[in-house]
């Protein structure tokens, strides 16, 4: 069942460890998935080819809000970490409050940090702490078209 490959941080954080010490490669990204498009499900599928196991780290719903405005997120936090949780690709999810997921995979230590060609190098947040603990960083291609907010904007007439 997807709701079982939820977790908080500190309960994956033990799953991981465990997961590595079999020589696991573990793989970490993240984000909003308010309203889940293919766009989402290949940059995840892209994720999960660069190593074992995948981790998604999942905005909670005032982080959402924090970031994207009060109208967001469309759907509460728990939804789309199930949603996100039920893709084949996907190994493992964590909620998290904070506006950047750096706490998270500073507990994690992920292998691989994944984050869309849309973030200049250099500028990936979590990614110099996973380089200096021997880890890498993948910059994904993007699907063009495929963004929530022109969803959004579309189903508002926009």
């Amino acid at each position: 069942m997807s709701r079982d490959k939820i977790y908080n941080g500190d309960e994956l954080a033990g799953v991981i460890k465990s997961l590595k010490a079999e020589g696991k490669a573990v793989v970490f990204t993240n984000g909003c998935f308010d309203i889940l498009h293919v766009g989402h499900v290949r940059y995840l599928a892209i994720a999960k080819s660069e190593g074992d196991i995948l981790v998604v780290g999942v905005n909670s719903d005032s982080s959402v809000k924090g970031l994207k405005g009060e109208n967001r997120p469309v759907q509460d936090e728990n939804s789309r970490a199930e949603i996100i949780a039920s893709l084949q690709s996907v190994d493992y999810v964590a909620l998290f409050d904070e506006a950047d997921p750096l706490s998270l995979i500073l507990k994690l230590k992920p292998d691989v940090l994944v984050k869309g060609e849309d973030w200049k190098e250099g500028e990936i947040i979590g990614g110099s702490e996973v380089e200096s603990w021997g880890g890498r960083v993948v910059r994904a291609k993007l699907s063009p078209g495929s963004s929530t907010t022109s969803i959004i904007d579309k189903i508002r007439g926009g």
